[in-house]
């Protein structure tokens, strides 16, 4: 990203939680706090008439030592086949200006198989991020 890390992480908006919706399941956003500790997200999955709940709650929020911006979501209310969920979002100095996006994902399900079988698609969503990112930042 052509944005210092501190654009970077003040443009993680609402707006922005929408661009980096997955295009499958059908997604609802319910409630959008924002990206600071005690905020809350919560979101509705879709997939023909069944419907998930997927409630995070921000951590923590800060910047480290090397100027790097981060905040931590955690699962509360999670999908099945989830049942642990934390998602670690890095904005950090990128070497000649700008900035990189890490996005540092723990989840489990409780049974490892399952955890590998589900790690295409969570890849998959995740990657689809790159280029909204590079849009919103460039």
């Amino acid at each position: 990203m052509a944005q210092p890390p501190a654009r970077v992480a003040a443009g993680f908006t609402r707006e922005l939680f929408l661009a980096l919706a997955p295009p499958f399941p059908t997604f609802h956003l319910l409630r959008y706090d924002g990206s600071k500790t005690g905020d809350t997200v919560a979101i509705e999955l879709q997939v023909g008439p069944k419907r998930w709940r997927w409630t995070s709650l921000i951590t923590a929020d800060g910047v480290l030592p090397d100027g790097t911006h981060y905040f931590v979501d955690e699962g509360q209310t999670l999908p099945a086949p989830l049942r642990q969920w934390r998602h670690r979002h890095l904005i950090e100095p990128a070497p000649g200006g700008g900035s990189l996006i890490v996005e540092d994902i723990t989840y489990s399900t409780g049974r490892r198989w399952l955890d590998w079988l589900i790690r295409p698609a969570m890849w998959a969503q995740f990657r689809l991020r790159g280029p909204v990112y590079r849009r919103k930042f460039a």
